[in-house]
């Protein structure tokens, strides 16, 4: 197969490892191009839609936009001792944010919210900003920072919170510029002074304090309440960042903070296009696990970037939530970003007629150009088993109507994503309900994960239903990668398969996946297979140093029953292997195979002996139709451990 290790490389290497990263050591240099693109070229539009955005500044008598402030001079430490931030005024701020956003620059490292759209989408939609302010605000922060669901109890006394952000900044911008101006954009971004709650209420709440009772004043409310308060996932958080808006969206607008990167402004965004949050409480009580986590913009892969998430507090926001994750291929769908010419789709019933589907994917931050971004199968009706939420931490809910398999490679947008190789998830197609995506999780077992030490030198681990339970989730192909390369869910009756592995000339990933009803219906008394007797490939390597190949010939030897689609006309093949002989050692770098009608192609068996094994070794292959197991071939491979003999 493509991947299998070739002259001068291990015959036992691994084809395709999982080597996956924690998002808090990874650095810029972790960035990959696509490659032939250049997405962030301002000059640039989107064939189909160039989105006309009004980017609104406002800050408050109480709260000043941290760029213009001495560096680490706030209860935060921000602004960042970042070079290229001195000396910003506030008449400054509106220019500086909007070409952080999207101008290609140092600061920004060349990325934009421009690029990942065009990226995203192909080069469909584009976004320009344009910018208004600063305006300040009529009222306190915190009165639109204290929330009455999130933070209640929250407001100092005899004070009035709970006020929406978007009256006062919205009505005070159109004031400014009169109606005709105001309608003009399609859509409105506000970007409020200060941080944001969702990336402040864990770093400044229980991983600065032991417990809410060591809040300091610094941290507190203008009255004499308390210096913690309530806040989205758990009991407590300091005052401080309680009073921090939360980012969100609706009503044609959303709102930011000056420490939202911008992969929060890709998911409020995101929403502006009327698709939901795919993500859970990793704190819940009852506890559930993640989504689909990093893999997703509209789950937690709008954390996505260097650092990792608890770095998302710092102004500006370079680090974590810089670059968040690409949209998965069921919410490119949903979205417009992807063409239906790209996705294959297949049903679960029309598999049971058909027989398996085997076809090759590209990663899904690649241009797709005539290959496909992912395999959709449709199902009627869920059958899996009830099960409960409020008691299984792994329970799915149920009620899903597809599965998508897609490609996720480390480059462009993806970059910052934790690892390579094919996500298999449950969807909901054109649904909201979250989930309406759950990512099937290859290594489903607690990741042990250390997040942050305590004040108190206490080791604290990810929850289960911390979105970075998912980091090893992704399929892989071959054996012994860390990872899996088949997932069967027994009471949908479908079988998936991550067959290949190839990384192409110009560094664009694909895999070939396959995939087949358990309960299939279909005729398989046209399959044939043949496979021939090994031939040893030496490479220069011996038998008691780094091993050699033994190489089959598999022939895929059927008739044609099928409807003519490309997508049927393989079979794919599972390979079983023996060595015979006192010493001698063997591996499969690969246990599927696949084939065209008519084709043949080399499957190999890694062998090795030991300094003092028996003087020959017998390989024995066999290769049996996934589809039929009655169909099957065995070829045999004799290796001398001196191979001059």
């Amino acid at each position: 197969l493509k991947n299998v290790p070739r002259s001068g490389d291990d015959t036992f290497a691994v084809i395709d490892p999982q080597i996956w990263a924690n998002p808090a050591n990874m650095t810029w240099a972790d960035w990959q191009a696509p490659p032939n693109t250049n997405w962030s070229d301002p000059s640039t539009t989107g064939s189909i839609r160039n989105f006309n955005i009004a980017l609104i500044t406002v800050d408050y008598t109480d709260r000043a936009f941290e760029i213009t402030l001495p560096v680490q001079s706030t209860i935060y430490g921000n602004p960042q001792p970042v070079a290229g931030i001195s000396n910003i005024t506030r008449g400054d701020v509106p220019t500086f944010y909007r070409d952080f956003l999207n101008k290609p620059g140092t600061l920004n490292k060349g990325h934009t919210l421009h690029e990942y759209w065009m990226e995203d989408s192909d080069g469909r939609f584009g976004v320009d900003l344009t910018v208004f302010g600063a305006y300040e605000m009529p009222l306190k922060s915190y009165q639109y920072g204290i929330d009455d669901d999130m933070n209640s109890g929250g407001c100092p006394t005899n004070g009035t919170c709970n006020i929406d952000i978007r009256t006062d900044a919205l009505g005070t911008w159109r004031t400014a510029v009169g109606n005709a101006t105001a309608d003009s954009y399609e859509l409105v971004f506000i970007l409020s002074a200060g941080q944001d709650e969702s990336s402040t209420w864990q770093e400044f709440g229980e991983m600065k304090f032991q417990t809410r009772e060591d809040v300091p004043d610094s941290f507190g409310p203008p009255d004499n309440g308390t210096n913690y308060a309530k806040t989205r996932y758990v009991d407590w958080t300091s005052w401080a960042a309680a009073s921090n808006i939360w980012p969100n969206a609706g009503g044609g607008s959303s709102t930011q903070a000056e420490s939202s990167g911008m992969a929060t402004y890709a998911h409020e965004f995101s929403h502006l296009l009327n698709i939901g949050d795919n993500y859970n409480n990793p704190y819940g009580i009852p506890l559930r696990r993640s989504y689909t986590g990093p893999w997703s913009m509209m789950s937690r892969g709008s954390f996505n970037g260097p650092g990792g998430p608890h770095t998302r507090w710092q102004i500006p926001p370079q680090q974590g939530g810089s670059l968040g994750s690409l949209h998965t291929v069921r919410d490119k769908a949903q979205l417009g970003l992807v063409g239906e010419e790209s996705i294959l789709n297949v049903s679960r019933e029309a598999l049971a007629d058909s027989g398996i589907v085997v076809a090759q994917i590209q990663a899904r931050s690649v241009s797709p150009g005539t290959n496909l971004m992912g395999i959709r199968v449709t199902m009627d009706v869920d059958n899996e088993p009830f099960c409960d939420i409020d008691t299984e931490v792994l329970c799915d809910g149920g009620g899903y109507n597809a599965y998508f398999i897609e490609v996720v490679d480390r480059m462009g947008a993806d970059s910052f994503t934790p690892d390579s190789g094919v996500m298999i998830s449950k969807t909901k197609v054109e649904s909201d309900e979250g989930p309406f995506q759950w990512t099937i999780d290859a290594n489903p077992q607690d990741i042990q994960l250390l997040d942050f030490y305590r004040p108190n030198g206490t080791a604290s681990y990810i929850t289960m239903g911390d979105y970075r339970q998912l980091l090893d989730a992704l399929f892989h192909a071959g054996t012994r990668s860390g990872s899996q390369y088949e997932y069967v869910d027994e009471a949908n009756s479908l079988h998936f398969y991550i067959i290949d592995v190839e990384r192409d000339s110009t560094g664009v990933l694909s895999y070939t996946a396959g995939v087949r009803s358990t309960n299939s219906s279909t005729d398989t008394s046209t399959l044939a297979v043949t496979l021939s007797d090994g031939k040893i490939v030496a490479d220069g390597n011996t038998p008691t140093e780094k091993g050699v190949t033994c190489s089959f010939q598999l022939k895929n030897t059927g008739e044609s029953s099928k409807d003519g689609s490309a997508y049927l006309d393989s079979d794919v093949y599972r390979l079983n292997a023996t060595v015979k002989g006192t010493g001698w050692k063997m591996e499969l770098p690969n246990a599927l195979a696949t084939a065209e009608l008519g084709e043949k192609v080399a499957v190999k068996v890694a062998v090795a002996a030991d300094a003092d094994a028996a003087d020959d070794g017998t390989v024995t292959l066999t290769a049996t139709s996934e589809s039929d197991s009655t169909v099957s071939a065995t070829g045999s491979c004799v290796v001398h451990k001196n191979l001059e003999e």
